[in-house]
């Protein structure tokens, strides 16, 4: 359950002109023409207002986790607007969070197949291909969406390709793609705490410090990134900030994992 609720915090942390067009080759991100976000784009005729309200309202019961009403509104917006690209879009997402896998890449690859160029798409659609043991397919999504001059959250496929260079155990590419995602938006707070844990992987206990005080000051801590910070003062013997944090562990997080292995000494 509690892998299952970090998946989806890490996507939807990262989840947020058509001309038709075929892809190369499904899943291929081929030189498909750079477009504007759909959802930045008016809709051209009444059927795709319509769809687009559907949309809309299914993405809301989406964020909350009703992926129930989120794939029926998605099939309203369809019957609305056959070839409207974001319903096949929202599909995906839904399909992906429910962990049907073949009807997500499915609707993935439909929503591309009506609109290749768009930056949300492309970083959806890459981030499910490095769920599914597809990285390197995934990073070319990824950097595909990160390109556009028109996307104005390219923290988002910057972050996702360190968290898919990361499942390829590669923590020096996954640093750089979240340095960019943080000079993209430098609240971006996934990032600065994957930067974080990376430079305490590599014994970089300054830089640790560095970057989890200016996560803190962007945002509340949480359990991970105080007990990132308790390790970091211990390893650097500052024994009064090293109390500090066990102290917020345990007034803030006490049920958490992180509390028990504190408690029982686990501090690698």
């Amino acid at each position: 359950m509690k892998h299952h609720a970090a998946r989806i915090s890490l996507l939807l942390a990262a989840l947020f002109v058509s001309a038709c067009a075929t892809l190369p080759g499904a899943g291929d991100a081929g030189s498909a023409a750079i477009s504007r976000p759909l959802s930045d784009v008016s809709p051209s005729t009444p059927a795709e207002s319509r769809a687009r309200v559907h949309v809309d309202l299914g993405m809301a019961y989406f964020e909350i986790g009703r992926y129930d009403v989120a794939l029926d509104e998605a099939r309203i917006a369809l019957n609305d607007s056959p070839d409207y690209a974001p319903a096949y879009h929202l599909l995906g997402l839904a399909y992906m969070l429910i962990e049907q896998h073949a009807p997500a890449r499915q609707s993935f690859e439909q929503a591309l197949r009506h609109a290749p160029g768009d930056p949300e798409f492309n970083n959806s659609y890459g981030w499910f291909l490095c769920t599914q043991g597809e990285e390197l397919r995934g990073l070319e999504r990824l950097a595909q969406s990160a390109r556009n001059p028109y996307y104005r959250h390219a923290t988002r496929p910057y972050t996702n390709a360190g968290l898919c260079h990361l499942r390829l155990k590669d923590d020096a590419a996954a640093e750089g793609q979240f340095l960019a995602a943080v000079q993209a938006d430098p609240s971006n707070r996934q990032a600065l705490y994957q930067l974080a844990d990376i430079a305490y992987r590599g014994g970089r206990y300054e830089q640790t410090r560095s970057h989890l005080i200016r996560l803190h000051q962007q945002s509340e801590p949480s359990a991970a990134s105080v007990w990132l910070g308790l390790r970091t003062e211990r390893r650097l013997g500052n024994h009064d900030a090293e109390a500090s944090y066990a102290a917020q562990l345990g007034s803030r997080f006490g049920s958490a994992e992180e509390y028990k292995m504190m408690m029982q000494g686990k501090y690698e």
